[in-house]
């Protein structure tokens, strides 16, 4: 049984930079394209980013579009969020999550594993 494991979340000032890695334990995620998905106070959870196994594609929501940079590691079965330029409003849990279906931004049941979340908080 597979399952996403993410860390590197904190606490930054507004301008500062994190880099979240998930581990994707238990199970062959290179056929999956793996993304991230954030909630924040009272928000709804919405997409990030995402990376596909095939050519190694990325897509951004606008929000994030040249701050983050989402990329994966075969090697290691990890994928990072690289967020740099952090704003207040990035305040959120991030989720890691891999899909086959949906591509780039998958509805919530296509989604065949989510992890447990890391917080990022951003002060201004």
């Amino acid at each position: 049984q597979g399952r996403l494991v993410e860390s590197g979340g904190g606490w930054v000032q507004a301008g500062g930079s994190l880099r979240c890695p998930c581990a994707a334990v238990g199970c062959a995620f290179d056929t999956y394209a793996m993304g991230w998905f954030r909630q924040g106070p009272g928000k709804e959870r919405e997409f990030v980013a995402a990376n596909s196994w095939i050519r190694d594609n990325t897509y951004y929501a606008d929000s994030v579009k040249g701050r983050f940079t989402i990329s994966r590691d075969y090697a290691t079965n990890t994928v990072y969020l690289q967020m740099n330029t952090l704003k207040p409003g990035d305040t959120a849990i991030y989720h890691c999550a891999a899909y086959r279906y949906g591509w780039p931004v998958p509805s919530f049941n296509h989604v065949a594993y989510w992890g447990q979340g890391t917080q990022v908080t951003v002060s201004s």
